[in-house]
């Protein structure tokens, strides 16, 4: 598998995108130095034009206005390409898409000119090593960077004259030239260094240019390639003297060069462009001129070419704050519409690299950043100019965030969880292609769409997957290395296989509809193909295949139409270019000559109107005849058989074989010429000693070479299609249009039949378990019992004039059931294979047969709805029960319609009507219980209908059905309430499902795949994908063992399943609120048509009356429309009464009143007081109040809406005790936080008036200083923050944590901004708290729990008591106050907007709300968030991206407009604008000044109106945003972890706070402490600038998690050296050793077979030390990558610690210059001494730690760490599980613990402080602690909402690092 690494350099300001390094094993000598003599011929330079003959147009082509001129300034011939679409016109090299240029310079030189005032295109196809081409295409019409795999789009701006009005605009507005091309635009030098584009940005290897595609509209003069750098500015005798040409620097060839009158200079005239620049490392999103080129006649010097590196003392992370804090704190003027533009962002990098003329500009661009900046350069780099070239790093693509996401998320394991075993079945589009391999050991045949391979002695099978449509013709080259497959279909393509290794070596289109025939060459090197295009003419084409086996393109050699038949073609053995043909009327000779195909045909004579079959060349060789010397046997239809001389081209002599004999008389086997009708010989193979044929009759013949007689001959039942000799002579492989396939022995004269299989699809099978037998039925009308051991066929039953649809197995007896499309049920006892009894209670096809598991009845249905119930206690069943009218008549016939349960107790269908699921007893079909399905789906104008169903293990006691919207519904079998869904399953409806016995894993059949999901679906990824089907799956299900699947559809198919036993029983059903049922299941059909008014379709009643149904859902009161729902007890109870609702039974609680008006909803709220749920500023802050519990609310279902707030799961509880130091004495001081809670909603808070900035990372609230970047840390929160809300006059915040346990509440902090003191705690609120907000003039605090509590509290501000307390009972997913009024207020939830107005008399405050619906035309939605507007306006966002006006004033929606394609779930307004972020990662900019006078236009005003002024795309969906007040700049968060700041006037977006959004695996310092790194599961390795927390770079690796890693232990050197390095550990075994100064991956290794767990550098940086986690310790050697020895001491235990010091050579008795140690999860200490130069390495000590037997209360073991003392030389220190909760300091000397120190609890994390006598260690309590050593004096250290599981000293022990799952604190010590 290929490596993808990205390396990033990332701080703040830069727009992102991987940089991929792509390490392969370079090319052996032998190829190099091939391709180094093809290029030789190219060197220095080639022209391209004059080498191909452009002026002639035989070797290009071109299309549309292409007209040669001679230009009078140039001097020369130019070619003129111009139309009205660049499509249109265009010059092409080569002439043909399939051929190539094979140009193999590293440059590519273009000398051109755009036409002024036009666009133009350029495409460039590219050939990697790998042998792919890419597309390379640049375009002034292209607006922005797009790349994939295969194609690069690059925008090309045009540069204008210097001087000119264009320049001049350029340089004022500093906006680049996008667009057409300026009217004085020069004569341009394009210079593309081909190998670094593709590698840049693709990660691929250049191999050679392919062909080159110049579009309108544009003068070129030429087209050049080579190795070397030309530059223009550079003259003959200067490049002798300063000797440029040792370093690849040249003077322009004069066939390139431009012409320069005399005094004039170069970059005067014309410009030079090189993309990308020399020795870049990054990527650009566009390619244009920039001040970085040299001026005009600029000397090139030895000291600009090889210019040595500089340190950059300031770096972009800080110009770019420098940028952005002027720009968020100066003065703005009012928006204003501006196009959407590409901004200048400057590049980053760790120094100054040094190409040519980098380093002036490095210093201007400082001393621009230095200088204040002005409105128009903020956030800018210095002015673009038209000195050279410059292109701008681009923004990380969506798709590069998509796959590091990716590499995060958890999948259904094992993976694969299926390998396909065996295939029944055999051709699909033909039956005659079967084939031998050349050892004669094994058959090669298609089965529809997959080429199966056949070993003939073992039977088994291997499998060649990639068709997509059935095989519709196979061919072999001669030694059987080279396989070629056609596809049918309207995608008919040709695939060559590398048949020993199965791999795929090329796909192309086969230029036919469809392929009917295939022949390759004996060498391989042609392939020849016939077929019918597009008009049904045939069509004969040839490819060259000569390049395919060494990674080359297929080029297509000839083709040719004829109106002749064809029925075979083959490629004559000894001469590629020849071939023969043969159909009806003709046999053809071919000849490739000449690039042409031609051919002539036979003179048959008498025989001209024979249908010809087949043909054969004669076997064997003679040395005096020539090679074309040979007899061709050609076959007919009328038997007879042609021998043509192929030399002379004449019919040799004919024979007519087998004339049928009059009945009676015996049968002669004999060649003569007698009349009459003659049988059809399909097929014809010859041997260098005899000949088979194939005929009609269904008859395999041998015969001599002069059809004297026959020699040997098998019947067969059906017509024989092919027949194939080995290549030893001994077997004749043959095949029927029955899809037999066998062989004939003629040694021991024995048929062999290899495999036998359906003619038709098959319909449904059944399998039993204890004879290990399978039954299919086919459209074929047989019936067939197979052998699952050895998957050979048993039994084939036939049905006179009837078609078998549905079979079952008896459960425990011999008997197979099935039924017809007669209607008639049919048992059989296979035993003796007899007819046992026939059932004639259905009419039509039967849709559904099956047994009871205990084999005690049988059921059956059919079409018209009839449903039988049969006892078979006895052998021969009999009728019990025959119900008419309850399946369903339309939901289709399949193999599962009818399913019982796993104690037999039940019977489950889809019936009576298809929207209808009913349970039945099944002893008596008694009805139980009836689920309508289509109002399940509340959200749906359209009925849902049931298509499958099956059953759960009754343990689980539930029901799935599949539905035609392609979901699968899980019911509740005893009342049929939802217990969840599953959306989408496939693109179309599901048509089979099976659950296996264990309930852990799901089958799913549909869209021509297989899928296996989770049935819990527990991972982010639950399901797997396979193909093969070429049709329809029709059924899938486990075999009854567990250890194999079974589908069927086009053949049948058996599959490994691969999955692990359970080791324990199947899950209770956990999570009762996710079984609870869903809202809109609790309405009836005509509840939902009154609320959602949306017309309905009708649900169709059942045909006959059935028993009363179950009540599955409880149905409100036609005319009660409330917001409010009845508890669970009220619905036991039945209380469908009132016109008032008790929200909550809790007396304390607050009671929300209910009372419904006809017309209007106008709801009075009167609630009661709770005074002691509030708490004053006075009182204590770490005790939740005392209230009255009040019972959980009966719904807790996750509304759809990503709004609420789900804290991540913590295993870690919070400490019982806490030793805080004094006041004044802290040791540590929280110094930095690195991360953001994208987690969070709402969580992040700007004031652009006060500059206040402020968001929350895990328990903390990090308050940002723009200016200075420096952090101020608030502590007061014990969990996860949930938000956060600022006061209007930013004086105080308000923050939200999640409840400690089930008993506490949530803790909303109120903050002083000014001083950072926590001034009250409230609690209220039993779960979460997602939204608060302060009212206009600050006086009330609204708070609003999520879908759990579903509270909206209100608070006064001045003494925080809680004034108003509400229960809905409708989750509320956002809440805002009015900004012109303290009394209004707004929330939103499902369906509606509830309009608030408080009523405060005296102490006592009344809420008046009204409840408004949603607009009808929007459905049934979740309105998610809201925001007012100017005057009378309010905002709301809805789940499917529409974005709806209220009008305040009347509380009615005027307008609605669609948004978005996704959940919008932050809005924003100001003034005239709307801001709209969602869950597809866009923020939105809107013109809404139209919206206030279509205000007045009510429910006639149109979206037009409204305006999309920016859109940015980010990296996750948007949860928290702020702006100013013109809506002109802002912050916005994602769920990414990522904080950005959006610039709208410049359409920026710049990464502001940035961190890990998994867990960090490790952190680690430089030896310098200047950096330090991170790593994480996500698969990145980030370091940070330890003096702004910038994020400098990062490495990223997909699809693997980083373990672990370690900075090389190098002297102190400045930053940027080349030593830089550090090493890091990932879970698939590999080591990668990354260049920091560098920025990109210098080796990679993969010592281990299990994941890196731990890794260190020797003392010197030599070795590299890694241990797995099968417990191996690798000794690799850092430069090499090699693997020195493998130490396996502590194997079967994961390795916790490695670490390397420095010690004297002869200490403790043993030779060596280095200590180490290795820790494992066993409690066991090894400490080795060695010189790894000479390759010493000696076990010095073992420690083992005793433990108790079994853990009391602990849920998983502490790690075993330990650590060399560095104030105790010679001693280790030990934490871990033990006896005691403590650290043990280990004497290496004296053998023993010297000292002990108590801990709290077991340790997490350890660290030990190389200067200070300190030791710093982690807690899973969330605590950290410092020790002073001796003194043992104790600090702890909160800040963690999760366990400690990392701690790092810096080297010289001021600094600590600690990390709490993706969180990273920096800590300083105090006095150190």
């Amino acid at each position: 598998m290929r490596d993808h690494v990205t390396c990033l350099p990332a701080p703040r300001g830069a727009w992102r995108r991987a940089v991929r390094a792509d390490w392969r094993r370079p090319r052996g000598t032998v190829e190099r130095a091939a391709r180094a003599m093809a290029a030789a011929w190219q060197r220095p330079y080639l022209n391209v034009f004059k080498h191909f003959r452009v002026e002639e147009w035989k070797r290009s082509a071109r299309e549309g206005d292409v007209t040669a001129l001679t230009d009078t300034r140039l001097k020369g011939t130019v070619y003129r390409i111009r139309g009205s679409s660049p499509a249109s016109s265009y010059l092409q090299l080569p002439r043909t898409g399939t051929q190539s240029l094979g140009l193999a310079g590293r440059y590519l030189y273009l000398l051109f000119r755009p036409l002024p005032r036009k666009h133009f295109v350029i495409h460039l196809d590219v050939t990697t090593e790998e042998h792919q081409v890419v597309r390379i295409s640049f375009s002034t019409l292209f607006k922005e960077f797009k790349s994939t795999a295969t194609w690069l789009q690059f925008p090309f701006v045009c540069g204008a004259a210097a001087g000119s009005v264009n320049d001049r605009t350029a340089r004022t507005s500093r906006r680049d030239l996008m667009g057409a091309a300026p009217a004085d635009v020069h004569w341009t030098c394009l210079v593309l260094d081909l190998r670094s584009i593709l590698s840049l940005y693709l990660n691929r290897r250049y191999s050679h240019l392919k062909s080159v595609k110049l579009c309108a509209n544009l003068l070129v003069k030429n087209l050049c390639t080579s190795d070397l750098v030309f530059n223009p500015g550079v003259t003959f005798s200067e490049a002798r003297q300063a000797d440029l040409a040792c370093r690849g620097i040249a003077p322009m060839p004069r066939e390139m060069a431009f012409p320069v009158p005399k005094g004039g200079k170069w970059h005067d005239l014309y410009d030079y462009i090189r993309f990308p620049p020399e020795g870049s490392k990054l990527l650009y999103d566009s390619i244009q001129k920039s001040c970085l080129a040299p001026a005009a006649g600029d000397q090139v010097s030895e000291d600009t070419a090889h210019q040595p590196p500089q340190s950059v003392m300031l770096t972009k992370a800080v110009r770019d704050r420098l940028s952005l804090v002027h720009q968020i704190t100066s003065p703005k003027a009012m928006p204003r519409r501006c196009p959407v533009i590409t901004k200048s962002i400057p590049e980053v990098h760790l120094m100054a690299p040094g190409p040519p003329r980098a380093g002036p500009a490095v210093e201007q661009e400082l001393e621009k950043n230095q200088r204040p900046h002005s409105m128009g350069d903020t956030g800018q780099s210095p002015a673009v100019s038209d000195g050279g070239i410059h292109v701008y790093a681009h923004q990380q693509s969506e798709r590069t965030v998509q796959a590091m996401h990716a590499s995060s998320k958890e999948r259904l394991l094992p993976d694969p969880i299926l390998k396909l075993r065996t295939i029944i079945g055999f051709g699909g589009c033909s039956t005659k292609w079967a084939l031998w391999t050349r050892n004669n050991a094994a058959v090669v045949y298609p089965c529809h769409a997959v080429i199966v391979t056949l070993q003939i002695q073992t039977g088994e099978q291997r499998f060649f997957i990639g068709h997509t449509d059935k095989v519709s013709a196979l061919a072999f080259n001669g030694s059987s290395t080279l396989l070629a497959s056609a596809q049918a279909g309207s995608l008919s393509v040709v695939r060559v296989w590398d048949f020993p290794t199965g791999t795929c070596l090329s796909v192309f289109k086969s230029h036919v509809r469809s392929v009917l025939s295939l022949s390759f060459s004996y060498s391989g090197t042609v392939l020849c193909g016939v077929g019918k295009d597009g008009h049904g003419k045939t069509m004969v084409v040839v490819w060259n295949t000569a390049q395919v086996s060494r990674g080359g393109e297929v080029a297509m050699l000839a083709k040719a139409h004829t109106d002749v038949d064809i029925q075979a073609l083959k490629i004559a053995f000894f001469d590629d270019t020849r071939m023969v043909s043969c159909g009806r009327d003709n046999i053809r000779l071919w000849r490739v000559r000449n690039g042409a195909l031609r051919s002539c045909p036979l003179d048959l004579g008498e025989y001209h109107s024979l249908e010809f079959s087949d043909l054969a060349f004669e076997e064997g060789h003679v040395a005096e005849r020539e090679p074309e010397d040979r007899t061709l046997f050609v076959c007919s239809r009328s038997g007879h058989v042609l021998e043509v001389d192929y030399k002379n081209v004449c019919v040799r002599s004919a024979r007519r074989l087998l004339p049928a004999q009059p009945r009676g008389c015996p049968r002669q086997h004999q060649a003569g010429s007698g009349a009459g009708p003659g049988i059809a010989i399909n097929s014809i193979s010859l041997s260098s000693a005899f000949c088979a044929t194939g005929s009609e009759d269904g008859y395999l013949r041998l015969w001599p070479l002069d059809f004297s007689a026959v020699v040997l001959e098998a019947e067969h039942e059906a017509p024989v299609s092919s027949v194939c000799i080995s290549r030893d002579s001994r077997k004749v492989l043959c095949t029927t249009t029955a899809g037999n396939l066998g062989y004939l022995d003629i040694q021991s004269q024995d048929y062999n039949t290899l495999m036998r299989s359906h003619e038709d699809s098959v319909l449904a099978f059944s399998v039993e378990g204890i004879w290990n037998q399978m039954a299919t039925v086919s459209q074929d009308s047989t019936i067939r019992v197979w052998d699952l051991t050895s998957m050979q066929q048993l039994y084939d039953f036939t049905a006179a004039e009837e078609m078998p649809c549905a079979v079952a197995f008896h459960p425990t007896q011999q008997i197979l059931a099935c039924g017809f499309d007669s209607g008639m049920v049919r048992t059989f006892s296979l035993a003796d294979s007899d007819l046992l009894v026939e059932h004639k209670q259905h009419r039509t096809v039967i849709i559904g047969l099956t047994f009871s598991p205990d084999g005690n009845f049988m059921f059956s249905s059919c079409l018209q709805g009839t449903l039988a119930l049969y006892n078979c206690m006895v052998q021969k069943s009999h009728v019990l029960r025959v119900l008419g009218n309850v399946v369903a008549r339309d939901a289709g016939n399949g193999p599962d319609a009818l399913v019982v349960s796993g104690d037999s107790h039940l019977l489950a269908f889809v019936g009576p009507s298809k929207y209808v699921v009913t349970v039945m007893e099944a002893c008596s079909l008694d009805e139980l219980l009836r689920v309508d399905i289509s109002i399940l789906d509340s959200n749906s104008t359209a009925l849902d209908s049931a298509v499958r169903v099956y059953f759960a293990p009754v343990s689980q006691g539930e029901l799935l059905v599949s539905t035609s919207s392609n979901k699968i519904l899980v019911l509740d079998v005893k009342t049929g309430r939802l217990v969840r869904e599953v959306s989408p399953v496939h693109k179309l409806s599901c048509s089979s499902l099976a659950l296996s016995k264990d309930g852990r894993y799901l089958l799913t059949a549909g869209d021509k795949v297989i899928k296996v999901w989770d049935y819990q679906m527990r991972f982010d990824i639950s399901f797997q994908v396979y193909i093969g089907h070429s049709e329809p799956v029709r059924q899938v299900a486990f075999t009854p063992d567990q250890r194999q699947v079974i589908s069927v559809g086009d053949a049948i198919f058996l599959w490994d399943f691969l999955a692990l036993p359970a080791e324990r029983s199947p899950p209770d059903r956990a999570h009762s609120c996710e079984s609870s049922l869903l809202l809109g299941a609790e309405e009836s059909s005509e509840k939902l048509k009154d609320t959602s008014e949306t017309p309905r379709q009708t649900v169709p009643l059942p045909l006959l009356s059935s028993p009363p149904c179950l009540d599955v859902s409880s149905v409100h009161q036609a005319g009660h429309q409330s917001i409010s729902s009845e508890s669970d007890k009220e619905e036991e109870a039945g209380l469908r009464d009132s016109s008032k609702t008790v929200v909550n039974g809790d007396t304390g609680a607050s009671v929300l009143v209910v009372e419904s008006v006809r017309n209007e909803e106008l709801v009075v709220v009167r609630p009661k007081l709770r005074q002691e749920s509030s708490r004053s500023p006075g009182e204590s802050a770490n005790e939740p109040s005392k209230e009255t519990k009040s019972p959980k609310s009966q719904c807790s279902v996750r509304p759809d809406s990503y709004r609420h707030f789900t804290p991540r799961f913590k295993a870690s509880v919070l400490p019982q005790s806490f030793l805080s130091p004094p006041a004044g004495s802290e040791a540590l001081k929280l110094k930095a936080v690195i991360g953001y809670n994208g987690n969070g909603r709402g969580n992040m808070v700007w004031n652009p008036d006060t500059g206040f900035f402020a968001y929350s990372c895990g328990c903390i609230i990090v308050v940002e200083d723009l200016h200075s970047g420096s952090q101020n840390h608030w502590l007061g929160h014990a969990e996860e923050i949930s938000t956060l809300a600022v006061s209007h006059d930013a004086q105080v915040l308000a923050s939200a944590s999640g409840n400690r346990n089930e008993d506490s509440h949530c803790q909303i902090c109120i903050w002083n901004i000014q001083d950072g003191v926590c001034t009250a705690n409230l609690f209220h609120h039993k779960t979460q708290v997602q939204a608060m907000a302060f009212s206009r003039d600050d006086r009330f605090l609204v708070t609003l729990g999520d879908y759990s509590d579903r509270t909206i509290a209100l608070w006064n501000t001045y003494t925080y008591e809680l004034m108003s307390s509400t229960c809905i009972s409708e989750p509320v997913h956002d809440v805002a106050f009015s900004p012109f009024s303290h009394r209004e207020l707004a929330c939103v939830g499902k369906g509606a907007i509830m309009f608030w107005l408080l009523e405060q008399q005296g102490t006592d405050v009344n809420l008046r709300v009204h409840r408004a619906p949603a607009p009808a035309v929007l459905g049934p939605v979740e309105l998610t968030s809201l925001c007012y507007g100017a005057d009378a306006l309010l905002y709301s966002g809805t789940n499917s991206g529409h974005i709806c006006v209220w009008d305040t004033e009347t509380n009615h929606c005027f307008m609605t407009w669609e948004a978005d394609e996704g959940e919008i779930g932050v809005l924003l307004c100001r003034h005239n604008r709307l801001v709209s972020g969602s869950n597809t990662k866009r923020i939105r900019l809107w013109e809404v000044t139209a919206v206030q006078e279509l205000r007045l236009k009510g429910p006639d005003a149109r979206s037009s109106s409204v305006l999309l002024q920016h859109e940015i795309a980010l990296d996750g969906t948007i949860v928290s945003a702020a702006f100013d007040d013109s809506l002109e700049m802002g912050i916005v968060g994602s769920t990414a972890g990522t904080l950005w700041y959006i610039n709208w006037t410049e359409n920026a977006s710049i990464r502001l706070i940035s961190g890990h959004k998994n867990k960090v695996t490790e952190v680690c310092f430089s030896p310098d402490e200047t950096h330090c790194v991170t790593c994480g599961e996500d698969g990145s390795v980030r370091i940070w600038s330890l003096g702004s927390m910038e994020l400098v770079v990062q490495f990223q690796v997909l699809n693997q998690s980083c373990q672990c890693l370690a900075w090389e232990p190098h002297p102190i050197v400045a930053w940027g050296a080349e030593s830089q390095h550090v090493v890091a550990g990932y879970s698939d075994g590999t080591i990668r050793v990354f260049n920091v100064s560098r920025t990109e991956m210098e080796l990679k290794m993969h010592p281990h077979a299990a994941a890196l767990t731990a890794i260190a550098y020797s003392t010197d940086g030599e070795i590299i030390l890694s241990g797995s986690k099968d417990g191996l310790v690798a000794v690799s050697s850092s430069h090499t990558g090699m693997t020195l020895r493998v130490l396996a001491d502590h194997k079967g235990s994961p390795i916790t610690v490695l670490q390397c010091i420095r010690k004297q050579y002869r200490d403790f008795g043993v030779e060596g210059s280095e200590l180490w140690l290795a820790t494992s999860l066993d409690r066991r200490v090894s400490v080795w001494a060695s010189d790894w130069l000479k390759d010493k390495c000696e076990l010095l000590d073992w420690l083992s730690f005793p433990a108790p037997a079994s853990p009391e209360g602990l849920s998983s073991l502490p790690p075993s760490l330990a650590a060399f003392c560095p104030w105790e030389p010679s001693t280790l220190v030990y934490v871990g599980f033990g006896m005691q909760k403590e650290a043990l300091f280990y004497s290496l000397r004296k053998k023993q613990v010297v000292e002990k120190i108590s801990l709290p609890y077991f340790a997490t994390s350890l660290s030990l402080s190389p200067a200070a006598c300190s030791m710093a260690v982690g807690f899973g309590e969330r605590l950290l602690r410092l020790l002073r050593c001796p003194t043992s004096d104790v600090q702890d250290y909160a800040g963690h909402d999760d366990a400690v599981h990392l701690c790092r000293f810096a080297p010289s022990g001021c600094r600590l690092l600690t990390a709490s799952h993706s969180a990273v604190l920096l800590w300083e010590l105090t006095g150190s």
